[in-house]
């Protein structure tokens, strides 16, 4: 019989809190299959099964708040014999019996509605299917005739936004005590880059258009190739390294906070299929409706934040990874090239690494692996 657990979403996450499930007893299910959702101090998250079986019971109830890796329900893996069952009760004679409404709503709209009264029975959803969004929850609660209070809540942007710089202040906090950065960086010269990203971009529509950000993230995963220490964990005192590609990208949300969900098997994606993961993701991290392997499978983290004017990022760490790579903006610059001096279209990259894991030659390795391919966009 398998076990499913409340997951490690985050690296400091000690306990979560069920919101929902998606699955009742006697549902087939399938690896990879969303049966439940978990409430964390950063969102909601849409938890997968990682065994193929049948739900045999479910133990933990919508609303508990149970400690990492306790049990929230059973599964009969495929080719187990089921277990005892109970009867269902009798459905009174001549009475036809209903199945019970499951709302379709997304994990952000149920936890708004809990934290504004809002009964999410009365409203009806404008999303795919029908689904509740938070843009219904939030009509929902204008239309509602205020009660007066005596006391001021904090607004639940504003009460989330603070459960998630708690939670990132934790894990930041961990990553500076425990992991011994160290700092590499090099100016890219992306005239060549930018040039060809340009003519890549005169075959495509603007909604497919492709953005400096996935070249650069393509640029990351193949440079992974060629120093693959740079990319796994570290754990139990040793340094693990992934053999798949997961780059964890960081978001910021639109009431404050940031995510690092990580576009999966980016190593296997082309540039135009890095750039579709990448709005996904940011569509999803938003709107609250992300899955747990993105947010636990992440093996190295890339932030970008050239559309700031940041011209350098020096970023910490997010364990058990071992690095971080940060860009910044990308903007014409005085450039020297064989004795004559111009102005080129640069950026700056940086790296911090585990000093455990890796070494500065090893980074600079990397760093001039980066800058070589983004030399020759045309073979990533």
């Amino acid at each position: 019989m398998g076990e499913f657990r409340m997951p490690s979403l985050g690296a400091d996450m000690t306990a979560g809190t069920l919101v929902q499930w998606n699955v009742k007893p006697g549902d087939a299910v399938k690896r990879g299959d969303i049966i439940a959702v978990v409430g964390t101090e950063k969102a909601d998250i849409e938890v997968e099964v990682y065994e193929t079986g049948t739900i045999e019971t479910l133990i933990a109830k919508p609303g508990d708040k149970l400690p990492v890796g306790t049990p929230l329900a059973f599964i009969r893996v495929a080719g187990e014999a089921p277990g005892p069952t109970l009867e269902a009760a009798p459905t009174p004679e001549g009475a036809v019996a209903k199945p019970p409404r499951r709302l379709r709503a997304s994990p952000m709209a149920r936890k708004l509605a809990l934290e504004l009264g809002v009964d999410l029975e009365k409203i009806q959803g404008t999303g795919r299917g029908g689904v509740i969004e938070q843009h219904d929850v939030e009509q929902a609660a204008k239309a509602r005739v205020p009660v007066p209070s005596a006391p001021i809540a904090p607004a639940p942007a504003q009460a989330a936004t603070a459960g998630m710089r708690h939670a990132i202040a934790l894990a930041m906090a961990r990553s500076n005590r425990e992991i011994p950065h160290y700092y590499l960086s090099t100016t890219i010269d992306m005239s060549k880059a930018l040039a060809w990203l340009e003519q890549f971009n005169q075959k495509r529509s603007l909604e497919e258009r492709v953005l400096p950000a996935a070249l650069l993230l393509k640029a990351v995963a193949t440079a992974l190739e060629q120093t693959p220490e740079l990319n796994g964990f570290y754990a139990d005192d040793q340094l693990k390294i992934s053999k798949e590609i997961h780059l964890g990208v960081a978001i910021s949300l639109r009431h404050g906070g940031l995510m690092i969900p990580a576009i999966l098997f980016s190593g296997q994606k082309s540039i135009a299929e890095l750039m579709e993961a990448l709005r996904d993701l940011i569509t999803r991290a938003r709107s609250g409706r992300l899955r747990s392997s993105e947010i636990t499978e992440g093996t190295i983290t890339v932030t970008n934040l050239g559309d700031l004017g940041v011209e350098t990022v020096y970023g910490v760490i997010y364990p058990p990874q071992v690095a971080l790579v940060g860009f910044g903006n990308i903007a014409e610059r005085p450039w020297a090239d064989r004795g004559m001096l111009g102005v080129r279209r640069t950026l700056t990259a940086t790296l911090a690494a585990d000093h455990r894991a890796t070494d500065g030659h090893r980074g600079a390795q990397f760093l001039q692996a980066l800058d070589n391919l983004l030399q020759e966009p045309e073979k990533l």
